[in-house]
């Protein structure tokens, strides 16, 4: 599956109804829509966290064809409020994670390779979600669904955590499908943007 698009077809969830589009390999696609739009239901459906209507597919392979824990792994969701279970950070991580790599997307991101030993409860809101990001690519993801990951960091931390994704979106092949408000943002870093329009409550291209 690595390298692979992602697939919607006719997916409908809550008021959300016939919603279809891909991404492909690389691609960044933004979504918008008003508070209670459906958004974050959206991508919770993508990643097989809520029931719904319709099909998803990761290159061949059919959402309802893989184990929910498989898909997931794969279709990794970065909620915009990250959940941390272990006392320190790195028990967060991948073991297989090449110490190498994590030390160069840590300093990437604003740390130093000291940061996996810290206990996450001295981390801020804005750390949470930098270690997020670098959390959910210890587990090599085929498609990455974002829920407006720079939403609680500074002016400096949004333009490296942007550039960062974009360049590991590249890199690693992934789909990415990301929750966004900024305009600004959105024009520096999706090749299409979709918005949830009250009037349809569907996904349809923004004018």
């Amino acid at each position: 599956m690595k390298g692979a698009s992602l697939s919607l077809e006719e997916v409908a969830i809550g008021t959300l109804w016939n919603v279809s589009f891909a991404i492909a390999p690389g691609e960044i696609v933004c979504l918008s829509g008003a508070s209670g739009s459906g958004k974050t239901r959206l991508l919770r459906a993508i990643a097989d966290l809520d029931p719904h209507k319709g099909q998803v597919r990761l290159g061949n392979r059919l959402q309802t064809a893989v184990c929910g824990h498989d898909w997931r792994r794969a279709v990794m969701l970065v909620p915009a409020e990250s959940h941390w279970w272990a006392a320190r950070v790195g028990e967060h991580f991948a073991a297989a994670q090449a110490i190498s790599s994590q030390e160069r997307d840590l300093a990437v991101l604003g740390f130093k390779p000291a940061t996996l030993g810290w206990q996450v409860d001295r981390l801020s809101s804005g750390e949470k979600q930098r270690l997020a990001l670098l959390r959910a690519l210890s587990y090599e993801p085929r498609a990455l669904l974002l829920d407006e990951p720079t939403a609680n960091l500074d002016g400096e931390s949004v333009r490296l955590t942007e550039t960062w994704l974009q360049e590991q979106a590249k890199r690693l092949a992934l789909p990415v499908l990301w929750v966004a408000h900024d305009p600004g943002q959105i024009a520096r870093i999706a090749s299409r943007h979709y918005c949830i329009e009250a009037s349809r409550v569907r996904p349809a291209p923004c004018k």
